[in-house]
């Protein structure tokens, strides 16, 4: 893990729908080594999901406005 990624553990971000989440570390997929987030919802029955790094931390557009699809709140 990069100095970059522990820094982002346990950090707080807001997906572009509105709920929050906590990122809990990073993985590799075990077939193609793709990097993976493993993150927890921070509502509801609080659960733990996996989505490619590149997917996460990417821009998306919606509405004609771009924007991070998770964005990071917590500042430190």
């Amino acid at each position: 893990m990069t100095e970059e990624q522990i820094g982002l553990v346990g950090r707080e971000f807001r997906h572009f729908k509105g709920n929050f989440y906590r990122l809990e570390g990073f993985a590799k997929d075990s077939e193609t080594l793709e990097e993976m987030v493993v993150y927890r919802a921070l509502y509801g029955e609080r659960g733990l999901w996996v989505r490619p790094a590149k997917m996460f931390f990417e821009t998306i557009e919606r509405d004609g406005k771009k924007m991070k699809r998770f964005e990071l709140v917590d500042a430190r």
